[in-house]
Formats: structure tokens, C-alpha cells, sequence
């Protein structure tokens, strides 16, 4: 796949999506590499450096060949607090951390780690493992296409 198509051009292409690549957020920032999409076959990534894929984007292959990409359920940490203050503080101090976040009004996802569940924790917050899809931000200086808050399950 070579491609990411948006907008239009999704509509330009008269080929059906012939296959599904579910991948973790991890798996989404990887331009080059290969994975298994969920018929069992291979499909080559070939993107420009530094594209980040989202869920629901379609990849285009030299053959006009469509792939549809599906956030990956994968282990989470889904924190919640009483008040948005306390939310917002754990933001804060998560971001000095550097953590990979998805933020939500009412609540924060992140990957796992005992150290950070602890510290937050210790802060009042509530913290329960699941298993989602993680949708994090993508950063400040980097172009995102949008989507709404309600575009993935809240649970």
C-alpha cells in the first residue's frame, strides 16, 4: 500500500475495499513494514515517513487495490475522575511524562504501565484495565484529520 486516501479521493477509486488491516496505535505509526490483514494475507506498507494511520483511513496499492484499517482492540488503562480538575491535573502530569494519551471529556486512556496506575492512583483518580481500541493524540505539530468524540466507543 502506498497510498492513504481521504476525502474524494476515497470516492475517485471504483475498486471495492478487498481487505481489513486491524492494527494496535503502536502499529498505526508504522509507515514501512509489513502486516497480516485479517483474511491472512500480506500487505506491504510503502507511506510517506511519518504518516500516522487512524481508524476507518484507506490505503491504496499500485493496483488500485483498497485496505481499510480498523483500530485494534488492545490492553488499556481507562482513568476517570470525580471532578474535571483532577482529570485535567492527571493530564498534566502525564504529559510531562510524555505519555501517548487519547483524551476524552470524561476520561483518559493510556497503555499500562504499574508505575503511572500507581501515581494515579495515589492522585484519587479511578484506573481500570480493559481492552479498546486507542485512539492517542497525535501531538501538537503533527496533522490529524479530524474526528468527532463520539466517533469510537466510550466504555
Amino acid at each position: 500500500m502506498t497510498q492513504r486516501l481521504t476525502g474524494s479521493a476515497v470516492e475517485e477509486f471504483s475498486q471495492p475495499v478487498s481487505k481489513i488491516l486491524a492494527l494496535t496505535a503502536e502499529e498505526r505509526t508504522r509507515s514501512r513494514h509489513t502486516f497480516t490483514a485479517e483474511d491472512g494475507s500480506l500487505v506491504c506498507l510503502q507511506l510517506p515517513r511519518g504518516t500516522v494511520l487512524q481508524d476507518g483511513d484507506i490505503l491504496c496499492g499500485t493496483t488500485g487495490e483498497r485496505v481499510h484499517v480498523q483500530a485494534k482492540a488492545e490492553p488499556i488503562y481507562t482513568v476517570s475522575a470525580k471532578t474535571p480538575y483532577a482529570l485535567l491535573r492527571a493530564t498534566y502530569h502525564l504529559g510531562n511524562r510524555h505519555v501517548s494519551l487519547e483524551i476524552a471529556p470524561n476520561y483518559l486512556r493510556l497503555k499500562p504501565d504499574s508505575v503511572l496506575k500507581d501515581m494515579l492512583t495515589a492522585m484519587g483518580l479511578d484506573v481500570h484495565e480493559s481492552i479498546h481500541p486507542f485512539h492517542p493524540e497525535a501531538g501538537a505539530y503533527t496533522h490529524r484529520h479530524s474526528r468527532t468524540q463520539h466517533s469510537h466507543p466510550h466504555s
